[in-house]
């Protein structure tokens, strides 16, 4: 990286990032995999590493180092790792008696204990079912009655919560608790690995054998369970790792998502160890710029991925002050990234944002790949994963230039990186197909040259600072407060976040003549204690009447297209 040095002041020359795994965008089509009969990520990945490690034929460094705002820190081998996840195999299967395709619900912040369930769970064959830490207590229980998940896991703070709900939950068995204290009806998490041997066979796990679940928010009716198998995830995303993140085991790349979203077993599980490369992970109580920047600058970071609001924020502060000296590549997924802000962090760093576009159903679906051309308002091209095209409403293929829906190609033959099913929802697993493509939801066209293009949702989901928001959730929370007759939840245009939750309110008769604004607040903190907080609305407009379709259904696109401008 080479640096022009001025008084008081730091500026990098452009850095030209050259592929440590592969050649040029052309060279990645031959990605093919075999996908062999039986699978386990943990036995046919992390234990290789680990008997490299033995051997010295990996480079030196941790497979995991976990640091918090307290300097605390934990640096564990693939060795290490390896020896404490077959201990809390050892608990799963045996204190708990957890059986193969048993779901264990696990909701922690980003501490190392997330990532040994992880991969204890992969060892017993049990079906992770990870949740954000800001799920609320009605959030809880349909997690836990819908997955009827036999294992819950999380920490002091949830706990609570947890045993508000658990008396509904009749296939809830075991809770542990990951804390130094004690809780009754609760076993503790460290006590139990503690007294746990670390002999254990991983067991024996077919490549389409469920192994995660994720709860992702829908246009209509609750969230859907997204089942991923063995090979989807624990293969499939070998394409993020080797190709869109281009590590390798000297790196160190940093992801700051959230536990409870697809994106952490995307970069901060299976993507990077797939390769070697350590998983760096910062404990944050809530994302702060120049934590972030300071960490950036005092660790031997080479890689980073965060969200495009992340960067909004960086590209605030004044980057002058910091000095990034192992920093190589940057990515952004989650959401369409601001050209502006790419230009802004370039300038400050030479460094240029290599944008991801994927969802929790599938691995990257298309990406800006090193030695590419970055096309600033594009997420660049069809990642080798999928055959994906823009097609109408019947399944067709359009014509380059044209907008439609993006498809992933799913016949003659399914990809095996697409997830399997929405867990027992038949109907809404049906309504992903047309024709011979899957549909991912959003819309865009296709350029001359293979660039893709966002041009909205083809739902009415929010992407709001990379998480992912029904309006059915928020319009239920909303109905339950005695001021509302009904509502309308949209995404409205916001600066940082992209786009923000804005909900059009119809008051009941007795609070119309109310003070608005204290309303508006009220209504607010109502959803924050409904729902998970992420969910509520940050604007809300009153209104005397929603825009309806002749047969009384709401018509959010009105309501849309009204905050964005549009005709």
């Amino acid at each position: 990286l080479l640096t022009i040095r001025r008084p008081g002041c730091r500026q990098y020359l452009p850095m030209v990032s050259i592929p440590q795994n592969f050649t040029d965008y052309e060279s990645i089509k031959q990605y093919n995999p075999q996908i062999p009969e039986n699978f386990n990520f943990a036995k046919d990945v992390l234990d290789v590493w680990a008997e490299q490690e033995k051997r010295g034929q990996r480079a030196d460094g941790p497979a995991l180092w976990w640091v918090n705002d307290r300097k605390e820190e934990v640096r564990w081998s693939f060795d290490e790792l390896g020896f404490h996840s077959r201990r809390l195999a050892n608990v799963l299967s045996g204190v708990c008696s957890l059986n193969q395709q048993d779901r264990v619900f696990l909701v922690l912040p980003k501490v190392p204990e997330w990532w040994l369930v992880n991969v204890a769970c992969l060892r017993t064959g049990t079906v992770l079912l990870p949740g954000t830490y800001q799920l609320t207590a009605r959030d809880i229980l349909h997690r836990l009655q819908t997955s009827r998940a036999r294992c819950v896991i999380t920490d002091e703070s949830l706990a609570p919560v947890l045993d508000s709900v658990a008396s509904q939950c009749s296939s809830l068995q075991h809770k542990l608790l990951v804390s130094p204290t004690k809780r009754d009806g609760w076993m503790n998490f460290g006590d139990l690995l503690r007294n746990a041997s670390s002999d254990h066979e991983c067991v024996n796990t077919r490549s389409d054998d469920p192994m995660t679940i994720f709860f992702t928010s829908g246009t209509t009716g609750s969230p859907k369970m997204t089942q991923h198998s063995h090979s989807s995830y624990g293969i499939g995303l070998t394409v993020n790792g080797r190709y869109w993140l281009d590590l390798t085991e000297r790196d160190v790349l940093w992801n700051t998502s959230d536990t409870g979203w697809a994106k952490s077993a995307w970069s901060s599980v299976f993507a990077p160890w797939t390769q070697g490369a350590c998983v760096f992970i910062h404990h944050m109580p809530r994302f702060n710029s120049h934590t972030v920047l300071e960490t950036l600058s005092n660790y031997p970071i080479t890689t980073f991925c965060t969200a495009p609001t992340a960067y909004r924020m960086l590209v605030q502060e004044d980057l002058s002050k910091y000095h990034f000296n192992t920093l190589q590549h940057c990515l952004s997924a989650g959401e369409p990234i601001n050209p502006d802000v790419m230009r802004k962090w370039k300038d400050a760093t030479g460094l240029d944002i290599y944008e991801g576009y994927g969802q929790t159903e599938t691995v990257l679906i298309a990406g800006t790949f090193k030695g590419m051309k970055i096309n600033a308002g594009s997420f660049g091209k069809a990642s080798p994963a999928y055959d994906v095209q823009v097609v109408d409403e019947a399944g067709n293929v359009l014509p380059r230039g044209v907008e439609g829906n993006i498809g992933i190609r799913v016949k003659p033959h399914k990809p095996f990186c697409l997830f399997t099913e929405y867990t027992d929802d038949l109907v809404r697993t049906a309504e992903c197909y047309v024709g011979d493509f899957y549909l991912t939801g959003d819309r865009g066209r296709m350029d001359q040259d293979g660039y893709l293009w966002f041009e909205g949702r083809a739902d009415d989901v929010i992407l709001s600072a990379g998480y992912r928001i029904g309006p059915f959730e928020v319009e239920n929370a909303l109905i339950e407060h005695q001021a509302v007759a009904e509502s309308a939840v949209v995404s409205s245009p916001d600066p940082i976040r992209g786009e923000v939750v804005k909900a059009f309110v119809v008051l009941t008769p007795e609070y119309k003549s109310q003070d608005q604004d204290q309303l508006v607040k009220k209504l607010q903190t109502h959803v924050k204690e409904v729902t998970a907080p992420y969910k509520y609305p940050r604007k809300i407009e009153f209104v005397e009447q929603l825009p309806k379709t002749i047969s009384g259904k709401i018509r959010r696109v009105e309501l849309r297209n009204k905050e964005w401008g549009r005709s």
